[in-house]
């Protein structure tokens, strides 16, 4: 959940500021062999802003095995998630990653090679269920221990597609969904991470460490989950790609909940190509329903794609876009980007139209929130009671913080959490006269544009410049936010780099009706490839001075 929505909800915090704690990283379950880079590689290695198709290169032509991909990976978390920077970004690494590089490089040895993710090192939210030794842990303290029953079902998928689990990311804890006056990126487990662009500044979440992992090629890709700007948010924040796709698509089975109505997984990653290839393994190879998330049931007839084929440079010829009007007018310096990329879509074929969202769909609303509030409940003791979890239910979750406040609670408190508990139940007229003015009053404002004006996407700022950190006060409204629409609608939403400010990256948003990926990826791609925004991160100190 993206932090900013609380805002007009909340007071700020006034506890003192403390030392960080360090993240924890599990050791790798043997010392890393020697895979020296050769001569003329880039300063930052052969993972140095290496795209999948790459690091397939590397294995065909035999430089790099899996397995020492994976540990010039660990090797490169070790060096700045604990060390330098120290971005705490990584959770823990897993422990059976080079047993897993192992298995993948015999199976290409033999001649079978899964797919383009075969051998590919990428890292999960901590919120997303592994049916291994790695715990899964919303960054709570109560769930330090939990170790899943089972996968999730997306975690299913990417095995079956041939990719390294690497380990767990930071995130904000319970995916932000605890405190109105929470610093996103915070966890008790992992500390707060750090903007690998600005090292004082925000990396946005809830997806903050698989954010900030992607960017700092500490992997080659990642999965976040969104409920309402927890995958675009930190990815343009953080100058990524990223994908929420339409509620339905990926199955949340297996994934700490928030929302029943607007919880999905997404693909965070440095090029559109490679969020495509992600997207598509999430998915599996099959538009088969999944009896256990309802959800999916919208997903039947969906061919399964190849959202690559889409991916085509002239894709904006001849598309009718709606630029956000607020978004266009904008004074500030995220303003004149999306003048400058409005520009460029011109020249690359697009017609772009003036519109304006309708009321509902702008800043959160008190439906979205009592919404999330009683779904958060439901979800949460569902998964609790399920998952074999240490507590089996919100209420206790809510009484084992109580006991641990000094530990858990030294910034921020847990408002959001007892509220929740307080609700009566999705039965309830609160609920459901909630969930008619926000997630289906969103649905009709948004398709009468589309339908109307005969758009294909929406385009808008995806979120501010990132604002400085501070757990005192928590975050900062950093200005023009393109995230609810499409998350209290379930529609797809896909950014990309559109430039920065002082160093800072900020991304373009593209916003399309149900079950438009492959367009949305086609578009972004063709926008991609004409202007090639995206930098990789410096690392620097602070702006002061600068």
């Amino acid at each position: 959940m993206h932090r900013r929505l609380f805002l007009r909800h909340a007071a700020l915090a006034t506890t003192a500021l403390a030392a960080l704690p360090l993240s924890v990283c599990s050791p790798p379950e043997s010392a890393p062999s020697e895979a020296a880079p050769p001569a003329g590689e880039a300063s930052g290695g052969p993972l140095h802003e290496a795209t999948l198709a790459d690091l397939q290169a590397y294995q065909q032509q035999g430089r790099y095995s899996a397995r020492q991909l994976t540990e010039l990976y660990l090797q490169r978390i070790e060096a700045l998630n604990h060390k330098g920077p120290t971005l705490r970004a990584v959770l823990s690494t897993n422990p059976e990653a080079l047993r897993i590089a192992d298995a993948l490089d015999q199976e290409r040895r033999a001649g079978r090679v899964r797919g383009p993710l075969h051998g590919i090192p990428i890292l999960l939210k901590d919120n997303i269920d592994t049916g291994d030794s790695q715990f899964t842990t919303a960054g709570a303290l109560v769930l330090a221990r939990h170790r899943a029953r089972q996968d999730a079902f997306i975690v299913r998928q990417l095995r079956a597609a041939g990719a390294v689990l690497l380990g767990k990311a930071n995130l904000s804890e319970w995916s932000n969904f605890r405190s109105t006056s929470s610093s996103n990126g915070w966890s008790t487990l992992g500390g707060q991470t750090r903007n690998p662009y600005v090292l004082d500044r925000s990396p946005n979440g809830s997806s903050s460490g698989s954010a900030v992992a992607a960017a700092a090629n500490l992997c080659a890709a990642a999965v976040g989950t969104e409920t309402d700007g927890s995958v675009v948010s930190p990815a343009s924040a953080c100058g990524l790609v990223g994908l929420k796709p339409t509620v339905g698509l990926l199955s949340r089975a297996g994934i700490i909940p928030i929302s029943s109505t607007q919880d999905t997984a997404g693909p965070l990653a440095r090029t559109v190509r490679d969020a495509a290839l992600l997207l598509g393994a999430l998915a599996g190879p099959s538009a088969a329903p999944d009896p256990a998330d309802p959800a999916t049931a919208a997903r039947a007839g969906q061919d399964p794609t190849d959202y690559t084929a889409y991916l085509q440079a002239s894709a904006l010829q001849g598309q009718r876009l709606g630029v956000e009007k607020s978004h266009l007018r904008d004074p500030s310096a995220a303003g004149d980007l999306l003048r400058q990329a409005v520009a460029e879509l011109k020249k690359l074929g697009a017609t772009l139209v003036e519109v304006e969202l309708p009321r509902p769909l702008k800043p959160i609303g008190e439906a979205e929130m009592e919404v999330l509030l009683h779904e958060f409940k439901d979800s949460v003791n569902r998964y609790l009671a399920a998952a074999g979890a240490p507590v089996k239910s919100l209420a206790e979750v809510i009484a084992f913080n109580r006991k641990h406040e000094a530990r858990v609670m030294p910034y921020f408190e847990q408002e959001l959490l007892e509220r929740a508990e307080q609700t009566t139940g999705l039965g309830s007229a609160r609920y459901r006269a909630a969930l008619a003015r926000s997630n289906d009053a969103s649905r009709r404002g948004l398709d009468q544009l589309f339908t109307g004006l005969r758009l294909a996407a929406l385009v808008g700022i995806t979120a501010g410049p990132a604002w400085s950190l501070d757990l005192v006060h928590g975050d900062s409204d950093a200005g023009p936010s393109f995230t609810t629409p499409a998350a209290t609608a379930g529609y797809p939403h896909l950014t990309v780099p559109m430039g920065q400010v002082h160093g800072l990256p900020v991304g373009l948003s593209f916003v399309g009706p149900a079950w438009s990926e492959a367009r949305l990826l086609g578009l972004g791609y063709a926008y991609e490839q004409a202007t090639g925004h995206r930098r990789a991160p410096a690392f620097r100190a602070g702006l002061a001075g600068q």
